[in-house]
């Protein structure tokens, strides 16, 4: 158990406020045998509803880790739904709900900077509005963490970088040789932005402001976390990212035997 605290309690998540609960049992109620993939950034009282929950890069694998017959839903980001229905070729309902910062990208911004800039590599996330423009144009679809590692062994010099600007920010201090372009100035999430530095401060001083969530909305919000995470495990164990003193073939294959097969069996 820990404590989880937020800076600022304004400080929440447009695009997780673009889907609610009850939405979701009004889906399960049309599609009795449907399976529910809900992405991160949704309320603990969304994932307690769902099956499966999602990060951007991990999307695609849990996606295909359900049964080739099941309706998907995905929820709440139409753009990242959009990107993992056309990797993993599965009928996927698409929730419309997008994050404001990335939406604001616009292609012709991106076109413009690449005439500028013809050497830069394009570095689009999967959550961005130009997506389902420029996908084949961008040199790399990443995740976040995606980006931040990928710039770090790439030997271009420059990078335009299609996600919300916070991130720019490690990236120069990591890498000061490079040059970042910001795919849209305008790319920047007015919540995070409301957890400033004195407020982190003062949090941590004070430990305001608590985050808590209702027992039976935790209990049943973990089950699509933990499955998302059996199935991320197996496939880092799979790929060889594992030593063996991190974990055993049997546990590895217990994975899926404990979560993903089990989570197939018993879906809702």
């Amino acid at each position: 158990e820990k404590k989880v605290i937020v800076p600022d309690p304004a400080a929440g998540c447009s695009l997780a406020d673009m889907v609610g609960p009850s939405q979701v049992r009004h889906w399960r109620e049309e599609h009795p045998d449907g399976v529910v993939v809900c992405y991160i950034n949704t309320a603990a009282a969304v994932k307690a509803e769902c099956d499966y929950c999602c990060t951007s890069s991990n999307a695609v694998a849990v996606v295909e880790s359900i049964p080739p017959e099941k309706e998907i839903l995905f929820v709440p980001d139409y753009y990242l739904g959009s990107y993992v229905k056309a990797k993993t070729g599965r009928k996927i309902h698409l929730w419309k709900g997008y994050c404001p910062s990335h939406a604001v990208i616009d292609p012709a911004q991106i076109e413009r900077l690449q005439d500028l800039h013809p050497e830069a590599e394009f570095l689009m996330h999967p959550e961005c509005g130009c997506l389902t423009k420029q996908i084949d144009l961008a040199d790399r679809i990443l995740s976040t963490d995606g980006m931040i590692q990928y710039v770090k062994q790439s030997p271009s010099r420059s990078f335009i970088i299609a996600t919300d600007n916070g991130i720019l920010y490690r990236m120069k201090k990591e890498n000061p040789e490079k040059l970042f372009l910001p795919a849209s100035e305008h790319a920047r999430c007015h919540h995070m932005e409301r957890n400033t530095l004195e407020k982190v401060y003062r949090s941590l001083v004070t430990l305001e402001y608590e985050v808590t969530v209702p027992p039976e909305i935790a209990r049943r919000a973990l089950l699509p976390i933990e499955r998302m995470l059996a199935i991320t495990a197996q496939e880092r164990f799979l790929k060889g990212h594992f030593s063996p003193s991190e974990v055993s073939p049997e546990e590895a294959f217990s994975f899926e035997g404990d979560w993903v097969l089990e989570a197939a069996n018993d879906l809702r």
